[in-house]
């Protein structure tokens, strides 16, 4: 009898299954109906009506040789290796050395002062030298009385070779259209900081020519240097790199700047500065110098047949415009290296480090 019943009431169930289905209770909500689409809607039962869902913008990623695009690079450097010690200099030691560089060993001077190292370590100078074609540049022949008289004020000094010169490996790009030789001298700052001898909070840097360009461009991404100086640097916007450079002197075109360089490169790409300034305003150092890191001091020859007097002249009322300390020197009738005026120009550069860094 017991299993008659519990049949019936089986079959009852499955009969009220199949009729209307009961109303929710009163307490549980009705969910929307998520219809799938295309379009990313949601139609809600209650208002029917179409609600967007919110959708993602893509951020613009940066060009690699914008200032906004190299300060979100990631620069670590390396300790230093000693590669072999060199002959000494007066007061200082000299040494074949190299750090890396995005995975690239990039060869160096480097100085160190003799004596006792004062509290904190010794102020350094990362040394950037202006362009020379890669192939007949040698680290231990180039710039050796620049680097002597620093040297010898007592300053560790840390002249790399660019990627691609002497011994360094990588390509030698060139510095006004690939970041390559920026990267290397980011990571040199970054290097030299981990040096023992070195007091990370006293980094100056000084650059001649191309080296200027490198030089000012890394006192606006980092604010590790605390002091540059620029020696006939090419120190202008790209506009005026564009239609203001007229070399007459005995100037060697890098690597980027003969053949089809980047300037035709980057005008077929992104159109001439007139069409889009902001593209042109965002690689050049001259639109962020509101950030310079530091002081800078200039130097420049009256007749520069390299890079145009013009050049310094602008950068230093460009900056004082944003409230920045830019000393400039000129030096009536002398060159691109100058030779005439090199013990006055010297003693100027050490004095302005001396200011900061001691």
């Amino acid at each position: 009898m017991k299993k008659t019943l519990l049949v019936l009431i089986t079959i009852s169930l499955m009969i009220s299954a199949c009729g209307p289905q009961a109303a929710a209770p009163a307490n549980i909500p009705i969910l929307p109906t998520i219809i799938p689409s295309s379009t990313n809607t949601f139609i809600s039962e209650a208002t029917q009506t179409l609600t967007p869902l919110p959708t993602a913008t893509a951020t613009p990623i940066p060009h690699p040789m914008s200032i906004i695009g190299m300060r979100a690079g990631d620069y670590p450097g390396s300790e230093i290796t000693i590669v072999k010690e060199l002959d000494r200099g007066l007061n200082y030691r000299r040494y074949y050395a190299y750090y890396l560089s995005e995975g690239l060993k990039i060869y160096a001077l480097l100085t160190i002062p003799n004596g006792e190292m004062p509290e904190g370590g010794f102020p350094a100078i990362v040394f950037n030298h202006g362009y020379i074609p890669p192939d007949v540049y040698k680290t231990t022949e180039r710039y050796i009385a620049y680097v002597d008289e620093i040297a010898k004020a007592g300053y560790v000094v840390f002249r790399i070779d660019y990627r691609g010169h002497d011994a360094s490996e990588g390509e030698a790009s060139g510095a006004y259209g690939s970041p390559g030789y920026q990267i290397d001298v980011l990571n040199a700052v970054a290097s030299i900081k981990q040096l023992p001898e070195v007091n990370p909070e006293k980094i100056g840097m000084w650059g001649h020519s191309m080296g200027g360009y490198l030089t000012l461009r890394t006192m606006v991404i980092s604010d590790d240097v605390k002091v540059g100086v620029i020696w006939a640097g090419v120190v202008a916007s790209y506009t005026d790199l564009l239609y203001n450079w007229r070399r007459t002197g005995s100037f060697t075109p890098s690597p980027s700047s003969s053949g089809r360089g980047w300037r035709t490169g980057w005008i077929e790409a992104y159109g001439a500065p007139a069409d889009n300034p902001a593209f042109w305003d965002s690689v050049s150092a001259n639109s962020y110098l509101a950030d310079l890191s530091g002081p800078l001091e200039l130097h420049h020859g009256t007749l520069d047949e390299d890079v145009p007097l013009d050049f310094s002249i602008r950068l230093a009322e460009q900056a004082r415009s944003v409230g920045k300390t830019a000393d400039l020197y000129t030096y009536e009738g002398d060159n691109h290296n100058i030779s005439k005026y090199f013990s006055t120009a010297m003693q100027r550069t050490i004095a302005f480090f001396d200011l900061t860094l001691k």
